[in-house]
């Protein structure tokens, strides 16, 4: 009888194993409350969700939009604390389910540490992808000393509820203050969503927001941002802008499209910040373009649009209106960024962060 070619990773490679015996004795805790700090959900207080996007717009806005605003894009939760243990134990709104991102990055939680004043990686949530819920270890070191936190929430599914487990004895402090109350909003697709990075800590607003220290709010909605007016009244509702970065061009239909919402949504954003920056970000380079040569012919007509809308407006004064070309972002091996000629991979949101950091860093210069 010949043997099965079947191969069973985690049985040969104990580093493949998911960690889920967590240890007992340990105290866990919801960081819905204080001395915890979570950021990058507007309405959390309003609502009581972790949700990108108010329960009940003042405006209507896209089924399919409201349905993507319950991904968690974007979330953190912030703390201090000497705990040796770190736990986590969360309940999904449903199971990982897209085929070429994989679970960590759609359902897991990253978490980093503060070593030498930088953020630095630590650990995912690897788990049993077909479950809805999960309980990890995410680290358990020998000595006790204080450490920033930073968790990031999953990418491109909700998350009903959260807790954190740390040892009974642990000391437990609010993080570090932002360097203002100010919050950098990206507004976009599904790259600016996150898709399709390997964990959450990669998505290109996530890694940006470990370099400047401002809360950041990540309102991708995947297929479906595309500049509707009512997003943009939505996104004027968020307290305390300190930038909008548009980075919608990508989910417009046409170039006719595009000329169409993008200088209406300036216009309403205008209307209620005329003097917080905004920064028109046209779409980084797709590798289908080689294929399609339609595809570069819009870009390259978009690319356009955006430039000469950001130049009109800036000829009449609005001197806080900033045009980005993307196509730079990936460098001339842009075609080996993305896991399927669109979505970057951890490289390419690398390379997009990379680029685009300075620059923002620049405009918020007097808040930093």
């Amino acid at each position: 009888m010949s043997k099965s070619n079947k191969v069973d990773v985690n049985k040969l490679d104990r580093w493949m194993k998911p960690d889920t015996e967590v240890q007992s004795g340990m105290q866990w805790l919801s960081p819905r409350n204080e001395p915890f700090r979570i950021s990058g959900f507007p309405w959390l207080n309003q609502d009581g969700r972790y949700r990108r996007l108010p329960a009940a717009p003042n405006w209507p806005i896209p089924p399919a939009v409201d349905s993507l605003a319950n991904c968690t894009a974007g979330g953190q939760i912030r703390f201090q604390t000497d705990s040796r243990k770190l736990a986590i134990r969360v309940q999904l709104s449903g199971p990982a389910n897209m085929s070429h991102m994989p679970s960590t990055g759609q359902c897991g939680f990253d978490c980093y540490v503060e070593i030498d004043g930088d953020n630095r990686y630590g650990c995912t949530t690897v788990y049993d992808h077909t479950r809805t819920d999960y309980e990890v270890n995410l680290f358990d070191v020998d000595d006790k000393r204080m450490r920033s936190i930073t968790l990031y929430f999953p990418l491109y599914q909700g998350v009903e509820s959260v807790e954190l487990g740390l040892e009974t004895d642990a000391v437990l402090q609010a993080p570090v203050p932002y360097a203002s109350d100010k919050k950098v909003i990206i507004y976009g697709t599904s790259i600016t969503q996150g898709g399709c990075a390997s964990r959450p800590g990669m998505a290109y607003p996530n890694i940006m927001s470990r370099s400047i220290p401002l809360e950041f709010i990540n309102l991708g909605f995947s297929g479906n941002g595309r500049g509707e007016p009512e997003l943009a009244r939505i996104l004027c509702e968020i307290e305390n802008p300190g930038c909008y970065v548009l980075d919608y061009e990508a989910n417009c239909v046409s170039p006719d499209k595009l000329r169409e919402t993008l200088p209406e949504f300036i216009r309403i954003l205008r209307a209620s910040h005329p003097e917080v920056p905004i920064v028109v970000l046209s779409k980084i380079r797709f590798s289908r373009e080689r294929l399609n040569p339609s595809l570069l012919q819009n870009r390259l007509i978009n690319l356009q649009t955006q430039k000469e809308t950001v130049e009109r407006l800036r000829a009449q004064g609005d001197h806080n209106i900033h045009f980005y070309d993307g196509s730079t972002l990936l460098g001339d091996r842009y075609d080996e960024c993305t896991v399927d000629g669109t979505h970057p991979t951890d490289l390419g949101f690398l390379l997009m962060a990379d680029g685009l950091t300075p620059f923002i860093r620049q405009l918020l210069a007097e808040l930093l």
